[in-house]
């Protein structure tokens, strides 16, 4: 039987041996790296189905390692669990930002980690539906989901997993007004405990990419944004 494998960047001896006990239990075999730059290294031999990935390491931190990991093209989907001590609502924004999946602050308890890793499993491996996977073009748009690609006038556009996850869902319902709220559960699958503020933050990097006049991506004051529809 082939095991599920995770990546555990983590350089604490305690929460190592906390997490492996606990999830070799549920049948993941359990890889460790004690640095940023060790992860980046381990990466390509062990081709995780997960990474667990610890803000404050040694040497290149955790927000850093994400974004290598999403730049790199074996792991630009693998699903990415941030942990830190740091509580502070600008770390969670920024590890979301480049592309992390979800955010468990220290301390956190053995049945919470293991019920974020399943969820985020579940969400990141269901089969999408056929109409899922089929190229969008709309506008100088195109946006394909299997990819995780998005083009503007045929030039490719360089955006976070997460700012994907957003455009693509303006763009599958183009028209529809969508809360700042349904937009974080959109991306994320549940809600997080951080600001509406962050969407805001968000879109502006999502236009200033591939709508810099704000023409494709509107704001509907006082409710949330849309993707305009086509003439």
């Amino acid at each position: 039987m082939n095991l599920r494998k995770i990546l555990v960047v983590e350089d604490d001896p305690s929460i190592q041996e906390l997490v492996k006990v606990n999830l070799e239990k549920d049948g993941w075999n359990v890889q460790f790296a004690d640095s940023g730059e060790a992860a980046l290294l381990i990466v390509p031999g062990l081709d995780p189905d997960m990474v667990l990935l610890d803000v404050m390491l040694p040497g290149l931190n955790g927000i850093e390692v994400c974004r290598q990991l999403r730049n790199y093209s074996k792991t630009r989907s693998t699903p990415i669990i941030m942990i830190s001590a740091l509580d502070h609502e600008e770390d969670v924004v920024v590890g979301l930002e480049q592309g992390a999946d979800d955010y468990i602050p220290k301390p956190f308890g053995v049945d919470e980690l293991r019920a974020r890793i399943e969820t985020v499993m579940r969400r990141s491996g269901a089969a999408p539906a056929a109409s899922d996977t089929e190229t969008i073009h709309i506008h100088n748009l195109a946006i394909d989901p299997i990819r995780y690609a998005v083009e503007v006038d045929g030039k490719k556009a360089d955006l976070t997993r997460n700012d994907f996850r957003a455009l693509l869902m303006l763009a599958r319902q183009p028209g529809r007004v969508f809360s700042r709220k349904d937009i974080i559960v959109g991306v994320h699958g549940r809600e997080l405990d951080i600001s509406e503020r962050s969407v805001d933050v968000q879109i502006v990097g999502i236009r200033r990419k591939i709508d810099p006049e704000g023409e494709i991506v509107e704001t509907v004051r006082g409710v949330g944004y849309r993707m305009r529809e086509e003439e």
